[in-house]
């Protein structure tokens, strides 16, 4: 009787993989939340005595500052004293290390008054300067009837409204009185004039760099939609949103970022569709940066984003205008920053990421076919090659007996487990792929396609690896091409070896809870407050006709419910 009882004891095998099963989630969780919590409480940054120590220093810094004002440096609240040789000497004192700095002196004509002008080359536009400044001070100079105020002292003041508003043909002119402020201005870009007698200084244009055309996005290429994409200049970007169509509901708010280096950014949405407490909230996210330079939107992007900790991405990136506007359109926000091509959308969603502005301009069946299939190859490009070790090692059982008797032949003579040589072909891809985009442009492809197959081939005859799983990872590296955002892409990448090592501890259990692991993290997560996955869950059928089918445009009347718009409506 004990030995049939025993029979259906199962064997220590089975015992491990539930104990794993229990085991593994638990530990992740217990992790991740203490890494949360450590993250929250400050405690991989710094001790809570040199916190106590930092919080007296600022303590002392802002007592210091309300003393002295809001400027901070070298040259901090100093001010021009309308003495034209003192002004001068302190703004060559500033600029002495600075070679690019031209200062060029003249006197104005019809008068004795010097005058200067200060300009960084290459930021500035030269034809500004020689016909706008120069020309008008040098060339025709003050009138007779206005030369009085130039010449005494009781009449000084007039100055600068006389050169504001009637002698310099300029659209942008700012007043200051601080030496930093001329400062910054002038290696920002803009032009200054210092005038004898004039208490502060003129700051003149805006900054005109080196730009480029704007061509075709790189990374988001489409055969049918508007071949134009963003550039470098926030100006250029911010026209080409206004260009797309005359809406006076369209704003645009400028921000300051940077505590060293400033740069400007700005945020663009219709106002009467957005949610304002959206844009409240991304208001204050932008306010609250606090970084030495913001370099790349990556950086905005990853200091505002709701769960650092998350390998998804909760803002999408886009270099496509129409991507910006059909967001806005839908009550979104758009972030654009000076200096890169790529602004960013908020809140995102996980079927944003696989959804292509392709898809609207084609007709409803070829884009709900393409939809589908680009969702069909994320999910081969993150769990085919688990399934394959799961099968090869735990499951063999599971595969059609041909086909498993194909493998197993095609297998003879292969000295690693399916683990080993599924992370020998994967990691080779993930190297290759690296590599062709380091690479330049006429040999990059190349040497991707050639380096695959020789590699591939290699290996198979070499009996490192099976023939099968070249296939398999041949067919993972394809689908995940298909991904129309290249960041969701990485993210299946890295989740890929994750799915990997799941199915080689546990087999088909490790690959079914390393899915709910993923379904369960996707269904927390948010972004700006909107939930990731919806509309799955929270769950709303009636948006469903957007997600995995792209239904006629006729249908889709109302805006995302998600998004709390001000206006539902998109068609009456």
């Amino acid at each position: 009787m004990w030995s049939t009882i025993w029979s259906y004891v199962p064997e220590w095998p089975i015992w491990l993989q539930a104990f794993l099963l229990c085991v593994i989630p638990l530990s992740i969780l217990k992790i991740t939340r203490w890494i949360r919590s450590s993250v929250d409480q400050g405690s991989f940054a710094i001790s809570t005595d040199q916190n106590q120590g930092n919080n007296d220093e600022q303590s002392v810094s802002s007592g210091s500052d309300e003393n002295q004002g809001l400027e901070t440096g070298r040259y901090a609240n100093i001010k021009l004293t309308g003495n034209y040789v003192t002004d001068l000497i302190s703004s060559k004192e500033t600029f002495a290390q600075n070679a690019d700095v031209h200062i060029r002196e003249f006197t104005i004509r019809g008068t004795n008054t010097r005058a200067a002008v200060m300009y960084i080359d290459g930021l500035v536009d030269q034809q500004l300067i020689d016909e706008h400044l120069i020309t008008p001070l040098m060339i025709r100079g003050v009138p007779e009837l206005q030369q009085e105020s130039f010449l005494h002292p009781a009449d000084i003041h007039q100055i600068k409204n006389y050169l504001s508003n009637q002698l310099l043909p300029v659209s942008q002119i700012q007043e200051t009185e601080s030496l930093q402020e001329l400062a910054l201005g002038v290696l920002g870009g803009k032009n200054a004039l210092l005038v004898d007698g004039m208490q502060g200084a003129l700051l003149i244009g805006t900054p005109k760099g080196i730009s480029r055309n704007i061509e075709e996005p790189l990374s988001e290429a489409l055969l049918r939609g508007p071949r134009i994409g963003f550039t470098e200049h926030l100006s250029d970007n911010t026209g080409i949103l206004r260009r797309f169509g005359s809406n006076q509901s369209l704003f645009i708010q400028k921000f300051e970022v940077g505590t060293r280096i400033k740069k400007d950014l700005a945020i663009a949405y219709i106002e009467d569709i957005a949610d304002p407490e959206l844009v409240a909230e991304v208001q204050r996210r932008i306010e609250g940066l606090d970084m030495d330079v913001m370099l790349e939107s990556g950086y905005v992007e990853q200091l505002i984003e709701d769960d650092e900790l998350s390998p998804f991405q909760q803002i999408q990136n886009t270099e496509r205008p129409d991507r910006v506007i059909s967001g806005m359109l839908e009550g979104r926000v758009a972030i654009l920053l000076d200096g890169t091509p790529f602004a960013l959308i908020v809140p995102a969603t996980f079927s944003m990421l696989l959804q292509s502005p392709e898809d609207y301009y084609e007709r409803w069946i070829p884009g709900t076919f393409l939809r589908m299939l680009r969702f069909l190859a994320a999910m081969i490009a993150l769990f085919a090659p688990a399934l394959y070790i799961s099968f090869i090692s735990f499951h063999p059982g599971l595969i059609p007996t041909k086909l498993a008797l194909t493998i197993i032949e095609t297998r003879n003579g292969v000295p690693f487990p399916s683990i080993i040589e599924a992370l020998i072909m994967e990691t080779a891809i993930e190297i290759l792929r690296e590599a062709g985009i380091r690479l330049p442009k006429p040999i990059g492809p190349a040497m991707g396609i050639v380096g695959g197959l020789i590699i591939g081939d290699a290996a198979v005859q070499a009996g490192i690896v099976s023939p099968f799983l070249v296939i398999v990872v041949a067919v993972t590296a394809i689908s995940s091409f298909s991904i129309p955002t290249y960041s969701a892409g990485i993210t299946l990448r890295i989740l890929r070896f994750t799915g990997m090592f799941s199915a080689a501890a546990l087999g088909l259990f490790g690959v079914i809870m390393f899915f709910l692991l993923i379904c369960s993290h996707l269904v927390r997560l948010k972004s700006f407050g909107v939930p990731y996955v919806s509309p799955v869950v929270p769950y709303s059928l009636s948006e469903w006709k957007d997600l995995l089918i792209r239904a006629p445009l006729k249908m889709m009347r109302r805006r995302p419910r998600m998004m709390n718009p001000t206006d539902p409506d998109r068609k009456k």
